[in-house]
């Protein structure tokens, strides 16, 4: 087994959305594994929602990656996957999109899958990725809140409600299986599971569990 750590970087700079994903991983350590390690990218945006913010950061996840040659794996928290093509082309080690993880997770729990997302304007790019995965078929919907922050989607009982509508929206829709289109979302995770009744499938879960697998043995 790789005995560097597994590096979550953290694309904005909400600290809190950090500790979140500290949270919801933490469990996923092994005793006798790589060590988890969380970084903020703290001169980004505190939400990644603009294909902007996305550009943006992706530059940073990839210069941070290349930085940190003694990592055994990294793990980009945040659904748009910013850099996640250049970061891969930088370095030799796994490179993990929560993206990619939480959509491929739920395909292994149910046949059709639907989205969250923070915001509408979230919607096309997610949608881009999701095409060229080559999944789309297996997307029941995807609906967008309105434009919330990372923070507010794990914190506030507001978009928590807003996000249980949407969320049997997309189980009305065909959905059988939910994926939180942000990492913010994930000190929420369980309590949607419950209320919606279908498996509820953090990305950032997804990723540290394929990101382990990557580097065992």
């Amino acid at each position: 087994m790789a005995s560097g750590p597994i590096l979550f970087i953290n694309p904005n700079s909400t600290e809190e959305v950090t500790e979140g994903i500290r949270a919801a991983v933490a469990p996923y350590a092994l005793r006798d594994g790589p060590a988890f390690e969380y970084v903020t990218i703290t001169e980004s945006p505190s939400t990644i929602m603009t294909d902007d913010d996305v550009a943006f950061a992706a530059g940073r996840v990839a210069d941070l990656a290349e930085s940190r040659p003694d990592a055994s794996a990294i793990v980009i928290c945040c659904f748009s996957d910013p850099g996640l093509a250049l970061t891969r082309s930088r370095v030799k080690i796994p490179v993990i999109g929560c993206q990619e993880a939480g959509i491929m997770t739920a395909l292994m729990r149910a046949r059709k899958f639907g989205i969250v997302a923070l915001s509408p304007k979230s919607i096309p790019r997610h949608m881009r990725r999701i095409e060229e995965m080559g999944v789309a078929s297996r997307l029941a919907a995807e609906e967008g809140l309105d434009f919330v922050s990372a923070l507010d989607a794990g914190t506030s009982d507001a978009v928590f409600a807003d996000t249980v509508e949407i969320g049997k929206r997309l189980i009305a829709a065909g959905a059988g299986a939910l994926v939180p289109g942000c990492a913010g979302f994930a000190p929420r995770r369980r309590q949607l599971e419950s209320v919606l009744g279908i498996p509820v499938v953090d990305p950032v879960q997804a990723a540290a569990v394929i990101a382990l697998g990557a580097v065992a043995g």
